[in-house]
Order: C-alpha cells, then sequence, then structure tokens
C-alpha cells in the first residue's frame, strides 16, 4: 500500500498502548515501525527495561507482524557530567535498550544528540567531544549485540539543535560506527534548509524521521509547515541515499481520532515522492 522503505513510529500513537498502536499502524497498511522508547514522549517502552519487560515488548512486536527497523530511545543527557555510580546505571540501561534492539530484531538504537537544552555544561567543545565519546562508546557497545547505533541529530530541543553544532558533532563522529538520524521537522524548527543540512551531512545519513514544522515549531501534519520534502528526498535520491523513512507525527495539529487518517494521507504523499 505505501512505499517498501517507508514505516511509522510508535511515537504517532503514543497515546494508545503499544498493543493498540502497532495494531492501528499494522491496520493502516505498513509493514514497519520505529519503536519509540523515549520516557515522558513515549512511553512504549517501560523505563525500567528489565529481562521481563524486553520480553514483553518483544512478544507484542512479534504478535503484531511488523518489522522493526530502529529502537528511538535515551539514556540520559550525554554531555552530563557523571559519577561512577551514574555511568554505571547509564550502561545497565544502554545494555537494556541494545538488548531489545536485538530481541525485536532492529537494525539500530538511536540515542539523542545531547541535553535537553542548548546551554552547555562546561563549554560547547567539551560538551561534544564529551556527547561524541559517548556515542562512539554505545556504538562499540552496540556492535556486540549485532545492531547499529545511530544518533538524531540536529535536534531542535536538544543541544546539538542548529546546524553549526550537528556539523561540529558529525565532525567528531567521522570515521566511526555512528549513523545520523535527519528529521525534516527539527531542521526546519531551528530555521535551517533541509538541503544545507544534506549538504552538510551528504552520505552520514543512516535514516530520516518525517514530520512538518515552521521556525520554533515542530509538532505539525506533513503539509501544515514550511518542510519541503520533495526537493529534499529528490536530494537525498541524488546523494545516494538508500535507507527507510519513517512518520514521526507527533503533531498538536489534529486530534487523536484523526491520527490514523492524516497518517494516511501522510504516507500516501509520502510514498509518491520517495
Amino acid at each position: 500500500m505505501f512505499h517498501s522503505r517507508l514505516g511509522c513510529s510508535s511515537i504517532s500513537f503514543r497515546h494508545q498502548e503499544l498493543g493498540t498502536a502497532l495494531r492501528t499502524i499494522k491496520d493502516l497498511g505498513f509493514d514497519e515501525i520505529d519503536l519509540g522508547a523515549l520516557p515522558g514522549v513515549c512511553d512504549h517502552v517501560p523505563y525500567n527495561l528489565d529481562g521481563q519487560a524486553v520480553a514483553g515488548v518483544s512478544k507484542d512486536m512479534s504478535a503484531s507482524g511488523l518489522r522493526v527497523r530502529s529502537v528511538n530511545g535515551d539514556i540520559g543527557d550525554l554531555n552530563a557530567l557523571l559519577d561512577a555510580e551514574g555511568r554505571a546505571a547509564r550502561q545497565r540501561h544502554l545494555d537494556s535498550l541494545l538488548s531489545l534492539a536485538a530481541t525485536t530484531g532492529a537494525k539500530a538504537l538511536v540515542l539523542p544528540c545531547g541535553a535537553l537544552d542548548h546551554k552547555p555544561v562546561q563549554s560547547v567543545d567539551q560538551d561534544l567531544d564529551l556527547i561524541a565519546a559517548q556515542l562512539i562508546g554505545a556504538a562499540q557497545r552496540a556492535g556486540e549485540f549485532g545492531v547499529e547505533l545511530w544518533t538524531e541529530s540536529l535536534h531542535f530541543l536538544r543541544f546539538c539543535w542548529n546546524l553549526e553544532r550537528a556539523g561540529q558533532l558529525a565532525d567528531r563522529l567521522a570515521g566511526f560506527d555512528v549513523g545520523i538520524v535527519m528529521d525534516f521537522s527539527h531542521i526546519v524548527a531551528a530555521g535551517e534548509d533541509p538541503l544545507d543540512y544534506l549538504e552538510r551531512h551528504n552520505g552520514r545519513i543512516a535514516h530520516v524521521h518525517l514530520r512538518d514544522a515552521v521556525p520554533g515549531n515542530i509538532n505539525l501534519s506533513i503539509g501544515n509547515g514550511d518542510a519541503d520534502f520533495a526537493a529534499g528526498l529528490k536530494r537525498l535520491s541524488a546523494d545516494g541515499y538508500r535507507g527507510h523513512f519513517s512518520l514521526e507525527l507527533e503533531t498538536r495539529d489534529v486530534t487523536h481520532d484523526e491520527r490514523p487518517a492524516a497518517a494516511a494521507k501522510a504516507a500516501s504523499f509520502i510514498t509518491d515522492l520517495i
């Protein structure tokens, strides 16, 4: 029904419990999802992710018949200065998310590009160094689980919120096995041009999130904002991008009852562009 490389994030239906959200996505005609595991944003995956919780989520995924492209998770602010106990807790949480990704057959775990704050903890350069080091370490650990590690950068709400910082982080990650997730809405919300972003990150994009935006607002349905998806997807194709796309419709301009129809409309629109 929709393009085989187009999936839907479970975040799009975060108001539903996981099983219901999966059925909604499957009934719409999708075959693939990004699984939201972001406390406070999407609670489809328990924060206390012990072995029983991993097994429960994996069972729901298997029953749904949907493929998991990525697990979109968070292990805390990667530019935070942690003591030994904090570092150990972060490592346990990382391992739990990697176990979930491996068990569900996900290609990758996605982590954020720093804290939900544009201000540095130390300095911009020191924070970027620390974020890069944490991501590189997480990627090395991910390899032991047989999955990839990606980071969503730029992200309008987080430390690497604009093209300059996202580019500086990408430079620090060059040569390491950390993929970059592009999100149209965050780029536009930051007042940046997706084509400039693609020029800066040429050949580095591992996955693409799709949602619309205007400067300062990431929560719009596709077609209700300023994102030029036609130009962006054309450029991705010209650059040789062969990865997948996911509708991450964490929108505030439709009601919950309108979400399935809005997702189907967006999927049809993007399918024609791919």
